[in-house]
């Protein structure tokens, strides 16, 4: 499929290669990659793929929709970077849920240098489950950051130190539970610390160093069978941030993930390094908990951010994997639907 791929809009099929090529750069939970792509004679759709959700560790596919938003962020940039403007379409057909947004080129304008930048960061972007160095966030790059997650209508919260502390409790609660559920065990090593050649998951080699007790914070490690890191010593003061937005609908969730990528992109540009801190909103107890921490804004979200040294990108899927006929889309769609819409 991928040798003849068409002409979308005002795209050439080459430049649609290179846009999925860099939508399905974007993160996602266990690098499960939960997207499919649909092309039409104008548009290129973005569809959640149910098939690739994961029940144990995210129930609700909160964080299936979030890596889609990613991956729409990074599909517009690419569109800019071709000189053209796309035009958006979030949830526009309710009779076909997974649909979750349509991109179609329309016109040309110029990049800007801001875009220049975020799409640039796009290849370099890596998720860093590595101890980073203890130099703290500049305050500008930090209000950085608050203004890309605002652009796309969604926030980024820093937390007091109180607010850290409570929340280090609460990673440590959601850790216990889930470890607790032998489905999500089963998953995790499923996904996890998988050998080289793999086309998803989270090889060993891009995976984190062993929890010890000792660890203030408790990052998760993708694979507690390999050997321990040497000098492996997280920061003592991780910068935390929280991703939320102001409901909890499945717009709400598309654009903080486009937001979440945004975010990312901003930190990669600035020289930043970034891994996630998902357990905490993958349980439904601490996240109402951390919710009212916020003080009533949704996280949808959590990131840890730093200087860290390099790592190599995860492996992502051929684009023959996650590409569709249009007849099968629309035969299949409708059947489709992700929990907890």
């Amino acid at each position: 499929m991928t040798a003849g791929i068409p002409a979308v809009g005002q795209l050439a099929g080459s430049q649609v290669r290179l846009a999925l090529l860099a939508a399905t750069a974007a993160p996602s939970v266990h690098n499960s990659q939960p997207w499919r792509f649909v092309l039409t004679d104008t548009a290129i759709e973005l569809h959640a793929d149910p098939d690739r959700a994961l029940p144990a560790t995210d129930p609700a596919q909160q964080e299936l929709v979030l890596a889609c938003g990613a991956a729409l962020l990074n599909l517009r940039l690419a569109v800019r970077g071709f000189g053209m403007r796309p035009d958006i379409r979030l949830l526009p057909d309710p009779l076909r849920p997974t649909l979750l947004a349509t991109v179609r080129p329309q016109g040309f304008q110029s990049l800007t240098v801001g875009e220049r930048s975020l799409r640039e960061a796009i290849t370099r972007r890596r998720t860093n489950r590595r101890p980073f160095r203890p130099d703290p966030v500049p305050a500008d790059v930090l209000a950085e950051l608050h203004e890309a997650a605002g652009r796309e209508h969604a926030t980024l919260e820093t937390l007091t130190v109180g607010q850290l502390t409570e929340l280090r409790g609460l990673l440590r609660q959601a850790h216990e539970i889930q470890w607790r559920d032998p489905a999500f065990r089963a998953e995790w090593r499923a996904w996890t610390g998988r050998p080289d050649g793999q086309s998803d998951g989270v090889p060993a080699r891009s995976a984190g160093p062993v929890p010890e007790a000792r660890d203030e914070w408790l990052f998760r490690d993708f694979g507690s069978t390999r050997e321990r890191l040497p000098g492996k010593d997280f920061e003592p003061e991780p910068r935390i941030v929280v991703i939320g937005s102001f409901h909890d609908l499945p717009l709400a969730r598309v654009q903080a993930g486009q937001a979440m990528q945004r975010v990312l992109l901003t930190a990669t540009a600035s020289g930043l390094a970034a891994s996630f801190l998902p357990q905490v909103v993958e349980v439904a107890q601490t996240r109402a908990a951390l919710r009212e921490i916020l003080g009533g804004v949704w996280p949808q979200t959590v990131l840890r951010l730093g200087y860290g040294s390099p790592v190599a990108a995860t492996p992502r899927r051929s684009l023959a994997r996650v590409l569709e006929s249009v007849l099968a889309e629309k035969d299949s769609s409708r059947s489709r639907t992700p929990a907890g819409w």
